[in-house]
């Protein structure tokens, strides 16, 4: 894994511009720094060696035809089997065995398109074309791996982060006040957009040609998530559930086999879930010595899932560490955050996973984790309840389900517990601020505004800020697009092009990186995404199971009952933080004063909010993180 900067246009010292650039991303490849300038163009690497740790692996690279000069952030993970199809066209001298090299010779053979359809791997590149002048920048297919551009003082700019675009000269660029609503929305900013003006994220699965004369902008798509899923499911797995077991057992086998392979120690994140539990389990059924696996556990029985992560080790045999953490440990993470986030950031688990990111890198640095098996095989519990709740309200008139959810949004979370354990005399945790969230879909017009209202966190950013108007992108589009899908393959679908790059795999590049640990994720795998597409729904789906194809193939390699509990998530008491330990920190954040003197927010709104949750009249955390994660990022930068 590696950090990659680039420019073309004027810079007065190209070389020390470079060197500053690289040197603000150097904890994405602290092993090795490269730099290359001819003429408008410049291009700086960070290096991580994870596959061939000789200088034969050293970025910039240049092709053999001198043609070339590319940088890479990333894994090919077939790139072995790209190195042999090249050998049978003609005989090839190979300097060493990185696929950066295996890449560059395939782009000279096939072309950039073509050989990044043949990839299997995370991604983005720059990659420099002498003859034609023209400078191609390529994310993976579900955006893995970040790429940032645009433009400081009318120069093309580019990199893994922000912070090594903020190194170039006369970077004076403007907060994106409609983007900041975005973040208010989505606890990220969603690709193109960044939270600076004239600065974009280019968006999974597509390159960009840039030429160094036109200054014109080309992009195209070679992968697209949505039409790969549609054109899979139009072709229905045939085989009964047990053959589609053994069949998806087999491309997953594959799959982990293939990003376990590194010339530096690797692990995995296991957490005791499902996800986690099934990557491990394959880890270890194809490892000679004991898979490396990490977890980090709470004092707080709400939010520790570490037991169960322990029982999953100790029946698949790993050499399991495991971190317990207090409540101290957790929140001193917080002041790096808007460091580590590069731009406003508000996912919460983002804490544990930084924690346990910086664990593994004590003694590892790969890790497989188990992200993205959610939003494929349908593990989210709005797959179950969207539909089913919205079949059920839409009987109701829209006036009577908007008093309905008024009322229920005015009562506090815990009276709501309260009122229902005197009804139903049974005890429920966490229920008022679920049936809170459940009012806030009651006035949905669509399964697909249901949908939109629960990936929600603050349903309307505008009212919160001061001169925003929150963008369109494609977490608006209305899901009927995805044609021949049913709606919870359509909710899936929309998550896996929305959500999972924009806020989960955001998450874990960037806490892992931060220590300089590689993640990889095998449910990404290609083949993985397209046969679960032609799965039919009660595969993945039934009876309210989520996830069942996972399910009975982890029954294979562990015991049922050490993994069927409820879904706990990667969380954090946040609630009890802010009114507690960490109150008079997002005092401070939240003043009157500061709030009114950067304009940003609406001050009423905001400080009414904290108001109320600090007196515990209600639980607006969620909300009031967004917020708190902006100002402090704006105070750092």
């Amino acid at each position: 894994m590696c950090g990659v900067v680039g420019y073309v246009g004027q810079t007065k010292y190209p070389e020390i511009c470079l060197k500053e650039m690289v040197n603000a991303i150097n904890h994405r490849g602290p092993d090795n720094t490269g730099i290359w300038a001819d003429s408008n163009i410049g291009l700086g690497h960070a290096r991580l060696s994870i596959i061939d740790l000789s200088s034969a692996g050293h970025q910039p690279m240049h092709s053999v035809s001198r043609n070339f000069v590319m940088i890479f952030n990333g894994e090919i993970y077939n790139h072995n089997e790209i190195r042999m199809e090249l050998n049978s066209l003609y005989e090839r001298k190979w300097i060493g065995h990185s696929d950066t090299e295996t890449l560059l010779e395939a782009i000279e053979q096939w072309g950039l398109e073509a050989t990044l359809n043949k990839t299997k791997g995370m991604f983005s590149i720059a990659l420099w074309d002498k003859r034609n002048r023209n400078l191609y920048l390529a994310r993976d297919r579900m955006g893995e791996k970040p790429l940032y551009y645009g433009w400081v003082d009318n120069q093309f700019v580019f990199a893994s982060e922000l912070k090594a675009i903020k190194k170039f000269p006369k970077f004076n660029n403007s907060i994106d006040r409609n983007a900041l609503a975005l973040f208010l929305r989505f606890n990220s900013i969603p690709s193109p957009y960044s939270i600076y003006e004239d600065i974009f994220k280019l968006e999974p699965g597509t390159i960009i040609q840039f030429n160094a004369d036109s200054k014109k902008i080309v992009k195209s798509t070679y992968w697209s998530t949505e039409e790969e899923f549609i054109k899979s499911s139009s072709s229905v797995f045939s085989g009964n559930f047990e053959d589609a077991v053994n069949q998806l057992e087999l491309i997953l086998s594959k799959a982990v086999s293939s990003q376990m392979e590194s010339d530096v120690p690797l692990g995995a994140f296991l957490s005791g879930g499902v996800d986690s539990s099934l990557i491990v389990a394959l880890m270890q059924s194809q490892s000679a010595k004991k898979v490396n696996t990490f977890s980090i556990g709470f004092n707080n029985a709400d939010f520790n899932e570490a037991e169960h992560a322990s029982m999953v080790s100790k029946h698949l045999g790993t050499n399991h560490s495991e971190l317990y953490v207090n409540e101290s440990d957790a929140i001193d993470v917080i002041p790096n955050l808007p460091h580590i986030y590069d731009e406003p950031f508000a996912d919460s688990s983002q804490i544990p996973t930084y924690i346990v990111s910086k664990f593994a890198k004590q003694n590892v640095s790969v890790a497989l984790s188990g992200d993205a098996g959610d939003e494929i095989f349908g593990g989210y519990n709005r797959y179950v309840y969207a539909e089913r709740m919205f079949n059920r309200i839409q009987k109701i008139p829209v006036s009577f389900r908007r008093i309905i959810s008024k009322a229920i949004l005015s009562t506090p979370e815990d009276k709501l517990e309260k009122l229902l354990g005197v009804i139903t005399s049974k005890s429920y945790a966490n229920i008022g601020d679920k049936l809170h969230k459940a009012a806030g879909i009651l006035s949905a017009e669509s399964v697909h505004d249901s949908h939109f209202k629960l990936v929600s966190q603050i349903h309307n950013p505008e009212n919160w800020l001061v001169n925003s108007k929150e963008y369109k992108t494609i977490f608006n589009h209305d899901i009927s697009r995805f044609k021949g899908l049913n709606s919870v393959e359509k909710m899936m679908v929309n998550d896996l092009v929305t959500y999972l790059p924009t806020d989960i795999l955001t998450k874990v590049d960037r806490a892992a990186m931060a220590v300089s640990l590689e993640t990889r994720i095998p449910f990404l795998d290609p083949d993985v995404i397209k046969f679960s597409a032609s799965l039919p729904m009660d595969y993945k789906i039934k009876n309210g199971v989520t996830k069942l194809i996972l399910r009975e193939i982890l029954y294979k390699h562990v015991k049922k009952d050490l993994i069927e509990r409820p879904k706990m998530g990667f969380a954090v008491p946040l609630a009890d933080w802010l009114r507690g330990p960490l109150q008079d920190w997002a005092e401070s954040l939240l003043d009157e004063n500061r709030l009114n003197k950067e304009g940003f927010f609406n001050v009423k709104l905001v400080r009414r909010k904290w108001q109320e949750h600090i007196c515990n009249k209600r639980n607006w955390h969620h909300q009031l993180w967004n917020v708190l994660m902006f100002q402090s990022w704006l105070e750092r930068n």
